[in-house]
């Protein structure tokens, strides 16, 4: 639903410009709007706290990209820059504390990466490249932008369904999957694709369900 009024929106000022009731700068409007769009979109998805804060990131540069531009915040990016690399630090160490605080617990928290079961994996301007080979895999999350997400999963078993939200942003994913596992692709592509190239397993009992956003990018599972 947000997808198609965030369409519906675009095309109405689009419509508007062609017709001369309004003056749209694409360097003004466009850029800056999608990553605000791309921002709300990993909040509502996300389940973890890391998540929140990527979708938060995305949300705050593109409004400073619109204020800017605007005439609204007059800020050299010489001086934004390093403002962007303290957010950065900052976040990692919010997830650190929150990682390091938390209570020991039998359930699998998608915040803690050291436990296989669930994966929680962020990419952003670089690669990520995980092997998990854990009997109960149960799903997890992984965002990717302006990077690339690997995660071999050949070695690992379903007990039952499995999801898996994914993000990707001007970056993209790969999951390679064992041959025995039925996978089912439920995210939507933007600007983007999804491709599976998985072999149709003989029995039907394991299934990973991908679900999420693929932005300017790519996803592929394979087997």
């Amino acid at each position: 639903m947000i997808i198609g009024l965030f369409v519906i929106g675009v095309g109405m000022l689009f419509l508007l410009d062609n017709l001369g009731w309004l003056d749209l700068d694409l360097r003004i409007h466009i850029f800056p709007t999608i990553l605000i769009a791309a921002g709300i979109l990993k909040v509502l998805q996300t389940r973890t706290q890391s998540g929140v804060v990527v979708g938060g990131g995305l949300i705050a540069a593109g409004s400073l990209f619109m204020l800017k531009e605007m005439g609204y915040l007059a800020i050299d990016w010489r001086n934004l820059w390093p403002v962007f690399m303290i957010a950065a630090g900052v976040a990692v160490v919010i997830k650190s504390n929150l990682n390091r605080s938390a209570p020991a617990t039998n359930a699998p928290s998608l915040d803690k990466d050291a436990d296989e079961t669930v994966i929680n994996a962020t990419a952003i301007m670089g690669g990520f490249k995980r092997r998990i080979t854990t009997q109960d895999f149960k799903g997890g999350e992984i965002t990717a932008i302006m990077g690339g997400c690997d995660l071999d999963l050949r070695q690992s078993s379903i007990n039952g369904d499995a999801v898996l939200n994914v993000y990707a942003l001007f970056g993209g994913i790969t999951v390679k999957v064992p041959i025995d596992w039925t996978v089912m692709l439920e995210g939507t592509p933007i600007m983007g694709g999804f491709e599976e190239k998985t072999v149709p397993p003989a029995a039907v009992g394991k299934r990973l369900i991908v679900r999420g956003y693929v932005i300017m990018g790519g996803l592929e599972v394979r087997n």
